[in-house]
């Protein structure tokens, strides 16, 4: 079984990680690791950081991926028609950028496997008003309508250009998760109105049409889509809708008390239906919680460690090609950042150890503090050090923003609004009546302009480890998401305290 690192990449990445290496319990050849951008979480490379997808390609060929499973979204270099996708907050990533990290991954003896959505979570598409009339239904921006001509041209126009820009590309992936809202459109409605029809038909019928031009353009391709979407059916409707042959489907769960036993009964049925073939997706980072700043890896080893029990139970029957580790970078193309790669480095390394070794104990620990350098394997746990970052990519930017995600989460900053003080002497009454008393409004401002201090500090240090990273717009977006709440309520009651001193 391989193991697959999958990232997505969006002018908002929603990317990051997917599967393992050698020595995986799994049936078949060692795992591979994928992240998912749906990756495609924290990106991989960032178009104006040429020095960083070698070193964090290596370290990730060390740690035991064998794969990247890559999802673009508007930071592929689209050209022509579909130029408008490409990602405006930031630049997105040139031809060249693209060559550069399939090279690099080559040299790292890593397949690369692009994601291409083709049914659900095409936002990066559907959002611009040239696209509008390609959706399922209006207020739903990720769903195509499968119904239009025009929805499906753009979808193989997409697919041959990422194609083309990954010479000798051995698999690719059409996504079609979450296809929300499905038959809820009227051309939809129109068609399902005939005896017989129905939503799974629909999407089957959208998907196999995909799946037959991949592989009528390049029949060498092995082509990979979730299996959300299809968990509902049947196995005699999936034996007889055309995907088997076409299409081997990757099961994703994040959960770590994932249902072993209903996910070997899924990959029984999958089986039981033609599609022996399948593919696992665990994840290392971003399904926690949407904002997540600081990543748990115990939450991620557990998921593995499900994992394991799900392939040591399925029967020879299920062929399990590999495990797609994830780590996404937003929960879709419109939501907020989550975690960064740099924060979760421990709980990718820490993933695949579980995956090499069968379990996560002494030895799988040492072995991730060793590989990283680091003295253990929760990021919040790990000591400070001086110590260059050549086999932790990002080590000080990790350590950052632990630091200031304990400040911007202590009840003293969060809710300083609550502090007695203020409560007591400074509330909106009494600041709307001019009636706070000088004394009480100069401890407050004294305690208040404390905090905005330490915060700006701690603030400044993340954001210029930040940019040696990441471009300007991704660290604009993490200050405003998370220092900006915490700091705005801060800074205007100093305001108005300095206010009333001064008046007064």
């Amino acid at each position: 079984m391989s193991t697959l690192a999958h990232r997505e990449e969006t002018g908002s990445p929603r990317f990051e990680g997917s599967p393992p290496a050698d020595g995986i319990p799994f049936k078949g050849n060692p795992p591979l690791l994928s992240d998912r951008n749906p990756a495609h979480s924290d990106d991989l490379t960032l178009a104006d950081r040429c020095s960083s997808p070698p070193q964090l390609i290596q370290v990730f060929s060390e740690l035991g991926v064998e794969g990247l499973l890559v999802e673009y979204e508007d930071m592929f270099p689209y050209g022509g028609e579909l130029q408008l996708l490409q990602a405006t907050a930031q630049p997105a990533y040139s031809r060249e950028d693209v060559l550069l990290l399939q090279d690099c991954a080559r040299s790292a003896g890593l397949e690369v496997i692009p994601l291409v959505q083709t049914f659900g979570h095409m936002e990066f598409v559907l959002k611009h008003q040239s696209m509008l009339h390609l959706r399922e239904v209006p207020h739903c921006l990720g769903t195509l309508n499968p119904h239009k001509e025009e929805a499906v041209k753009v979808v193989l126009e997409m697919l041959r250009q990422v194609v083309e820009l990954h010479p000798g590309v051995r698999t690719l992936h059409i996504g079609a998760d979450e296809v929300y809202l499905l038959g809820e459109g009227e051309d939809s409605r129109r068609w399902l109105a005939s005896p017989g029809r129905t939503v799974e038909q629909l999407f089957l019928d959208h998907v196999t049409k995909v799946a037959r031009a991949v592989k009528e353009a390049w029949p060498h391709v092995t082509v990979i889509m979730w299996d959300d979407m299809m968990r509902e059916m049947s196995g005699e409707t999936l034996k007889a809708c055309g995907l088997v042959g076409l299409v081997q489907p990757m099961l994703w769960d994040y959960n770590p008390n994932l249902d072993v036993e209903q996910t070997v009964s899924l990959l029984e049925k999958y089986s039981g239906a033609g599609l022996s073939e399948l593919w696992a997706a665990s994840c290392f980072k971003g399904s926690t919680a949407v904002d997540t700043c600081v990543t748990c890896t115990q939450s991620h080893v557990d998921n593995h460690l499900q994992w394991l029990k799900v392939a040591a139970s399925v029967s020879a029957a299920v062929n399990l090609k590999g495990i797609a580790i994830t780590g996404w970078q937003r929960y879709d193309h419109l939501s907020v950042l989550c975690e960064l790669m740099p924060v979760a480095l421990p709980s990718l390394a820490s993933c695949l150890q579980t995956l090499i070794h069968g379990h996560f104990g002494h030895e799988a620990g040492s072995r991730v503090k060793e590989l990283l350098g680091v003295s253990s394997v929760e990021v919040e746990a790990m000591e400070r050090t001086a110590a260059d970052d050549s086999r932790f990519p990002g080590r000080r930017l990790a350590e950052s923003i632990v630091e200031i995600s304990f400040l911007l989460n202590s009840e003293e900053l969060r809710f300083f609004e609550n502090n007695k003080f203020v409560r007591g002497w400074f509330s909106p009454f009494q600041r709307r009546r001019k009636m706070a008393n000088p004394l009480m409004c100069m401890q407050i401002h004294s305690q208040a302009s404390t905090y905005a201090a330490a915060l700006q500090q701690k603030a400044a240090a993340v954001r210029d480890e930040m940019l040696r990273f990441y471009p300007d717009a991704t660290a604009q977006e993490w200050m405003e998401e998370h220092v900006s709440p915490v700091m705005t309520p801060i800074q205007q009651i100093m305001e108005e305290t300095g206010a009333c001193v001064n008046t007064q």
